[in-house]
Parts: C-alpha cells; structure tokens; sequence
C-alpha cells in the first residue's frame, strides 16, 4: 500500500490567486490503491523560482449530458480523434488496456490488452494515425495503429510514466511530479521539460492530460483538480474543481477511484470528464468566472 500525502502546495497558491469567491479544495482522504501511482516527491527546486504574473482563472462546469462510461476501467486516458471516435486507455497490471468506445453508450467497440501485461497509463493520438500508451513504471511506451491497434513501434524511457497528450508538434508527458517532459513523437526522445507552478509555487501529482489550443489541461492525482497549464511558462492559468460532478463520489467505494479523464469533443465547446471506475462519462461546458 503507498502512503497518502495532503493536499498539494500549489493548491493552496491556487485558493490564494483565484479570482473572488472561490475556496481551496479539501484534503484527500482516501489512500492509493496496491498498484496505482504513489504521490511522487515534490517538483525540483527550480521550480520555486518560476512565476505567473496573472492571476489564475476561476474555471466553471456546467453539466451537459452523462453518458455511460464502464465501471470496471480504471481509465489512465482519454481522448477523440478528428472525426469524433472515442478512445481510451485504462490501467492496472495485466489487465491494462487501449480501446474504442462509444461516444454516447459508453460501449466498448474494440479492445487490445497493454503488451507484456504493463501497467497501462497516459494515451496521445499522433497524427491521425497512431496512439501512443506510456506505462506506469516499465519505462516503456507503445505505437499502435489507431484502426488494427497493431503495434507499430515500441520506445523506452527513464521514469515514471503518468499522463500523455500531442500539442501537433510534441508529446506531452506527465511523471507524477511537477514537471512536464516534451518528446518527439517519433523517437520519444527528450525535446525540453518546464516546471508547473501557480504563483512561485510547484504544482505537483499532474496525472492525465489533454492539450487544447496551444494549452495543457491536466487532472491533479488525489484531488478533484483539473488544472490549465501555459506549456511555455508552466505557468498554471486557470483552475476547476470538479467536486459534485459525480454523486456518490466513486472514491468513497474505491479507494483511489479519482478523476482522471479530460477530452475535449471536437468541433463543440464541450468536454467528456470521467475517472477511474466512474460509471458515468459527463459532458460539461467549461467557463471563466
């Protein structure tokens, strides 16, 4: 069993720098579950020192529609394509998996297991073509063809592997720490890494992510946090607490049942949120103020 940390330090900046009327998020209570991402060790020293002018965006939900989502996915990822196919990328050793569902039932379409029975974690879509899955702590990440799920390549890396998106030029990736690592998509190999922070202080435990309009949006692991990142400054410019959004709260049954899927429906103003053995999918309209 890993053991628990409170609440983050970049939480308490972010109740601090919140336009009026918004309040900090409560600490967690639940431990991590046998086999999920332990909270990590704080972001790197230089971290301090990096800064957000601005003050950071309140971010407000308003519910849509919900959709069904399956109860048994400990969902590590989730995105749609161009053409609004849904996919999505789940965890837990052995059982670990890359999958297409439908967008309005939740049914899943087609499903490949994680190679070698990884511990599946974060999913990008490169291109039109390729989906690419990082693993949890096997340091490696899988290419698959996005209509076969045949593997086209493999790559490896050094760390812990925790949420991953494509900003059209570079992946993005998520360690658990405050750091976010930039990668070629097609070796994988390092391109640059900047530190989160809201207001002088780190931002740590970034899990899933999803890069929008020249944005990082991430889900804050142990939280209900989903947070919006500069790539550029790692500056975090706008902040959401989900809390509510699913009743009962899945992690009151299961410990470590947290938020931890951001997809954007293309072509709306929309998102799809879900998280780790949520039965439900749930459209929102996010906005300022």
């Amino acid at each position: 069993m890993h053991t628990h940390r409170p609440v983050l330090t970049g939480l308490l900046a972010m109740a601090v720098l919140l336009l009026p009327g918004t309040a900090g998020a409560q600490s967690p209570s639940a431990p991590a579950v046998p086999g999920s991402p332990a909270p990590s060790v704080a972001a790197s020293p230089g971290a301090s020192s990096i800064a957000s002018a601005a003050p950071i965006a309140r971010l407000r939900y308003e519910v849509v529609a919900r959709r069904p989502h399956d109860s048994s996915a400990w969902t590590q990822g989730l995105l749609f394509d161009a053409d609004g196919r849904l996919f999505e990328g789940t965890g837990i050793t052995g059982e670990s998996s890359v999958r297409e569902l439908d967008p309005v039932t939740g049914a899943v379409l087609r499903s490949t297991l994680t190679p070698d029975g990884m511990y599946g974690e974060g999913l990008a879509l490169v291109g039109d073509r390729a989906l690419v899955q990082i693993t949890w702590q096997d340091g490696v990440a899988t290419m698959y063809d996005k209509e076969s799920f045949t593997v086209l390549d493999t790559f490896r890396y050094s760390g812990q592997g925790w949420g991953l998106c494509f900003d059209g030029r570079r992946l993005v990736m998520s360690d658990g720490t405050g750091t976010l690592t930039f990668r070629d998509p097609a070796t994988f190999a390092v391109l640059g890494t900047v530190e989160v922070t809201a207001g002088r202080q780190p931002v740590i435990d970034l899990n899933e992510l999803e890069c929008v309009d020249g944005a990082v949006w991430a889900n804050l692991w142990e939280t209900d946090w989903i947070v919006r990142i500069d790539p550029v400054t790692g500056a975090v410019t706008g902040a959401l607490d989900t809390t509510g959004l699913l009743v009962p709260h899945p992690r009151e049954r299961v410990a470590g049942a947290w938020p931890n899927g951001i997809a954007k429906v293309p072509g709306t103003d929309t998102w799809l949120l879900t998280g780790k053995l949520w039965p439900q999918m749930i459209e929102v309209r996010i906005t300022e103020g």
